[in-house]
């Protein structure tokens, strides 16, 4: 019988606890924001995918800069049908990549897709005990208590982060002699495809969205900008005393995302820890 719970009871976080304490093999699937699974073996990380469509060898390999985009569009194209493993024998015998470049990818990949899984608050969940990937996939053994201690910094900051950053539906737009300034400071590509897209008419989730970042990368990226004085906003969220966040460019409230957590009366909290007790009692019995 698979464990099942929701991650309103059971965090990520505690989930991956379970799982490297109790050296657990088997996949973990969420239906959250996005469909995602990740899969383990003896209580190590060796697979993740989130979406519908999951990323295929030559993708994680431009992901991670290893394959140009043409690179990859031809190698798609030419290598439909093909197993990962299969991609990466053939890839690695005509010298475009090494086994180490392959490794790192699908590495970065995984953690990427992990990392995520971590600022997810709600979330059906259920853990398949024995049960992995196809053959297919190239499954690279990752220590649990590493992914942990890395995803709770990451929440850690994603929440600061929020504070600094409330309103993703802000636009910014550029300080006094942008191209002078631009021209003294080291970005990192992300960072130059954000900049390129900075303009009154576009809101911070808008520049995100069009260059596939995730709240917390634009955040990151937006925060580096206002703090080296580069951009600032053109408008600002106007938080009524008493009252919601309220953006001045469409009057609508802020969604739930961007209010503070209400507090879980005593009896709620007490409903939450038997059911993470129970949920513990479950995972240690599969």
């Amino acid at each position: 019988m698979a464990l099942k719970g929701n991650l309103r009871d059971f965090s990520t976080t505690q989930l991956l606890n379970l799982i490297n304490l109790a050296r657990k093999t088997g996949t973990l699937t969420i239906d959250g924001p996005e469909p995602a699974q990740m899969a383990f073996r003896e209580g190590k990380l060796v697979y993740a995918t989130m979406g519908t469509n999951s990323a295929n060898l030559a993708r994680m390999l431009h992901q991670a800069g290893k394959l140009s985009e043409r690179q990859m569009s031809l190698i798609e194209s030419k290598a439909s049908g093909m197993s990962d493993k299969q991609l990466g024998h053939l890839l690695i015998q005509a010298g475009h990549v090494t086994q180490s470049d392959i490794i790192q990818s699908v590495r970065h990949h995984v953690l990427d897709v992990v990392y995520r899984l971590f600022t997810w608050a709600d979330g059906i969940f259920r853990f398949d005990a024995n049960q992995l990937p196809s053959p297919d996939h190239i499954l690279i053994p990752i220590d649990l208590e590493s992914v942990i201690m890395e995803g709770s910094r990451r929440v850690k900051e994603s929440e600061r982060l929020r504070e600094e950053i409330p309103d993703l539906d802000a636009s910014l737009r550029f300080t006094d002699r942008p191209d002078a300034r631009l021209r003294s400071i080291n970005l990192t590509v992300e960072e130059w495809r954000v900049v390129s897209f900075v303009n009154p008419r576009n809101t911070i989730r808008q520049i995100a969205r069009a260059n596939n970042l995730s709240d917390l990368q634009i955040r990151r990226i937006v925060y580096g900008l206002l703090q080296a004085g580069l951009v600032e906003y053109t408008q600002r969220p106007v938080v009524p005393v008493g009252g919601t966040p309220v953006s001045p460019g469409n009057g609508k409230a802020a969604g739930p995302a961007e209010r503070s957590p209400a507090k879980l009366p005593p009896q709620a909290t007490d409903v939450k820890r038997s059911v993470v007790q129970r949920l513990i009692a479950r995972i240690r019995s599969l």
